[in-house]
């Protein structure tokens, strides 16, 4: 299931909005290849509401495109009428998965989105976040709270921890250790894995297993610096891990890894099968 970035913020697109990642995917695509085309549509139709508004700043380091919103939620709000404009009803074909990144705003205990002018405390925020996944057809959120609010993570994940798949990365970075500790206090449900962030190939293994373990999703990641090198996806299909966040539709760098998913699947032929929904282990909702 490709995890594919539509609008870029945070600090990869000079916080032009706080979010880092605003993303979608596809689960009821038949196929790695439609789902790759539903997105594409989505993308163009995102990409013609963007210059229509005059809105449009560029490219994001994960190919997203680099939009100006005034706030948050107005990215949100923009995403949903680019799923419509692409002739899909959100929530059904086409549904949205968020980094949040939230380390990157949270100074001294507060949280402080500045697209939105508010200062939250950790429960502010969980709130922030939940107002969301009732307004919108949310599946994934990646790092909703900061790393080093543990307390933060563990009622959030115990809030919404059955409707939504919560992802850690900066609070788990690809390590077995801080995955099972994190599954024994009921922190997230996924884990987010990054081989170079490892360091090895048997060290990033190794988080996914200890994330099986727990009976959690797990999406093998590329980093916001990449090259053309490929071996993530191979290694993303030969785990079977089912979901794969690589970026946009801009840059080589991205799209040699989609074109790559592609050649694989094209080679199966018959045997390819595509994952759809299934990774995100959250039943019929």
């Amino acid at each position: 299931l490709p995890e594919i970035q539509i609008f870029g913020g945070g600090a990869h697109a000079g916080r032009r909005v706080d979010i880092q990642d605003f993303m979608i995917v596809a689960p009821q695509a038949r196929s790695f290849d439609q789902a790759l085309e539903w997105t594409a549509e989505v993308y163009r139709a995102a990409g013609a509401l963007m210059e229509e508004r005059g809105l449009l700043q560029g490219v994001a380091d994960e190919g997203g495109f680099w939009p100006a919103f005034e706030s948050n939620e107005a990215a949100l709000d923009a995403l949903m009428r680019a799923i419509e404009h692409a002739g899909f009803t959100p929530g059904e074909e086409i549904a949205i998965s968020l980094d949040i990144a939230a380390s990157e705003f949270h100074q001294g205990g507060l949280y402080r989105p500045a697209r939105d002018g508010r200062t939250l405390d950790s429960d502010g925020m969980a709130e922030m976040l939940i107002r969301w996944l009732d307004k919108y057809p949310i599946v994934s959120i990646e790092d909703p709270l900061g790393e080093n609010d543990a307390d933060g993570l563990r009622r959030f994940t115990a809030a919404v921890g059955g409707r939504v798949q919560i992802v850690g990365d900066d609070f788990l970075v690809t390590n077995a250790e801080r995955v099972k500790q994190a599954a024994a206090l009921g922190i997230c449900n996924a884990v987010l894995v990054k081989p170079n962030q490892a360091g090895t190939v048997t060290e990033a293994k190794a988080a996914l297993d200890a994330a099986r373990a727990a009976g959690w999703g797990a999406i093998v990641s590329a980093r916001s610096g990449e090259t053309e090198d490929v071996t993530i996806v191979h290694l993303a299909i030969g785990w079977g891990v089912g979901q794969l966040k690589v970026g946009s539709f801009a840059r080589s760098e991205r799209m040699a890894k989609w074109n790559e998913c592609l050649r694989i699947e094209g080679a199966l032929g018959s045997r390819a099968r595509f994952a759809g929904r299934a990774p995100l282990k959250l039943g019929s909702q």
